[in-house]
């Protein structure tokens, strides 16, 4: 794909790698809903089902070049997109028109695109081993979009998910929820840690109806849903939309969830057309502040959370961060604050974030916070160094045995509880436990020249998308 003229820099190959995936994983589902029912009757018109035009059994017959870039571009997107769905329609039809719904193919030589969809459709997904082994090198596709510029914002370290999964211990017959899922590393998270309690039939069943995602851009949506597809969630409850466009006060029970896992966007500033939808107290312009308020009016009686938030969240003193702590405190559970090293995001962003694990079960008594420092022998997380799994067993060993820890080297505390009167008379600012001042880290040349590479390359992307609706204000 790197030879291809149309298609520029990794998060567009991997785009377009993605739609020809999505298509290649739901032609072998297919083949299984089709042994299951035998009335089942495909949404996609036969002749844009995978099977039968992207399969090359080597005869000559198979659309090559000009053929086939023109097909796919003139007769398999356009009927895609154009694919009537309503209501009714049931999910795992509906996903495929708002798969391909804003979806497009960059590419422009037939002969590469030919390449690519051989290498694609030599996969044999209905071979479990084969199947499995993809499932893996998929995820290390969605961890690559971590270095692929502004993609990266779709992609959560995995040791994240899977300690905040682990933390939150699902059961069977409960719901999770990611408003604003990504690729759904969050959801496959959850999944791992459920699977082993699945014994029957019914289990796997109310197994597959497990996770709800909302994902509203386009790319990330696709890959989500995929993704789900390819950890045989053969209904993925995936929707592509947007969780502020509803007025929070409209939710009702059934709208509410028990388990919320989630990373929101952060950094996002809002339309005050979005901030309408949220009482006036909560209207903050913060994108994940909004988050935060439709993760309280989603949550169930009982339900737990789990929520990666910056420290702009914790020490913020604005009107709406503090009415939104205010809430939290008062009307939730908010037991447990886990602040994370600065590089756990790297390279996409070194802001500073931290784990809240709350629940909805009456309001706040005290509030435990632990400092998660850097494992021994690193400096910094990195593409190369990136944080594991292991690397969260300190604060596991402590979850169950909580104490007080003093860091003798600062005279300040490593973990330490706070009561809710504490926090009130603080103002709410609950940037507690955090981490010393550090010395300026100094990075080797290769780590500077990537970061300068990669904030060079975001910068060009924002120039560019300025210019271009610049350009089509003119031409209008």
């Amino acid at each position: 794909m790197r030879n291809d003229a149309g298609v520029n820099g990794d998060a567009q190959r991997i785009e377009q790698i993605a739609w020809m995936l999505f298509l290649k994983v739901y032609d072998a589902k297919e083949d299984d809903w089709e042994i299951e029912d035998d009335n089942y009757a495909s949404i996609i018109p036969e002749y844009c089902r995978w099977r039968n035009w992207a399969y090359d059994d080597g005869s000559g017959k198979a659309m090559a070049a000009d053929a086939l870039l023109d097909f796919v571009n003139n007769t398999l997107f356009p009927t895609l997109k154009r694919i009537t769905i309503n209501a009714q329609t049931p999910i795992k039809k509906a996903i495929v028109k708002e798969v391909f719904e804003d979806a497009n193919n960059y590419m422009k030589d037939g002969v590469l695109l030919r390449q690519v969809i051989n290498v694609i459709d030599d996969l044999d997904l209905s071979d479990y081993e084969e199947s499995h082994a993809f499932g893996e090198i998929y995820e290390g596709i969605l961890r690559e979009l971590q270095s692929a510029g502004s993609s990266g914002e779709f992609y959560t370290p995995r040791a994240v998910t899977d300690f905040m999964a682990k933390i939150i211990a699902p059961k069977i017959g409960e719901q999770v929820a990611d408003f604003a899922c990504g690729t759904g590393g969050f959801l496959t998270s959850w999944l791992k840690q459920l699977e082993p309690q699945v014994k029957t039939t019914a289990d796997r069943e109310v197994f597959g109806k497990s996770i709800y995602g909302i994902e509203k851009k386009q790319f990330p949506y696709m890959l989500c849903i995929t993704n789900m597809l390819l950890h045989d969630i053969d209904v993925p409850q995936i929707y592509h939309d947007n969780s502020l466009l509803k007025d929070v006060l409209d939710y009702t029970e059934d709208d509410r969830f028990d388990v919320v896992l989630m990373n929101p966007p952060y950094g996002g500033n809002e339309k005050n057309d979005v901030k309408n939808h949220f009482p006036d107290d909560l209207a903050s312009s913060e994108t994940a502040d909004l988050f935060m308020a439709v993760i309280m009016y989603r949550l169930k009686q009982n339900g737990r959370a789990a929520v990666i938030l910056p420290d702009g969240f914790l020490f913020g003193t604005d009107n709406a961060k503090v009415n939104i702590k205010k809430k939290l405190l008062n009307e939730f559970n908010l037991h447990t604050v886990v602040r994370m090293p600065s590089s756990v995001f790297a390279p996409y962003t070194s802001i500073t974030t931290n784990i809240l694990f709350f629940d909805n079960t009456g309001k706040t008594k005290e509030t435990w916070f632990y400092r998660l420092d850097m494992p021994v022998g690193y400096k910094h997380f990195s593409k190369t160094k990136p944080m594991k799994l292991e690397h969260f067993q300190e604060v596991e060993a402590w979850w169950n045995k909580r104490e007080e820890i003093k860091d003798d080297n600062t005279d300040s505390y490593k973990s330490k509880k706070y009561t809710a009167d504490e926090i009130v008379a603080n103002g709410y600012n609950i940037d507690l436990c955090g981490y010393p001042t550090e010395e300026k880290e100094i990075l080797s040349p290769e780590e500077t020249m990537a970061n300068f590479i990669a904030r060079r390359e975001e910068l060009d992307r924002e120039m560019d998308a300025k210019l271009a609706a610049i350009k089509t204000l003119l031409e209008a």
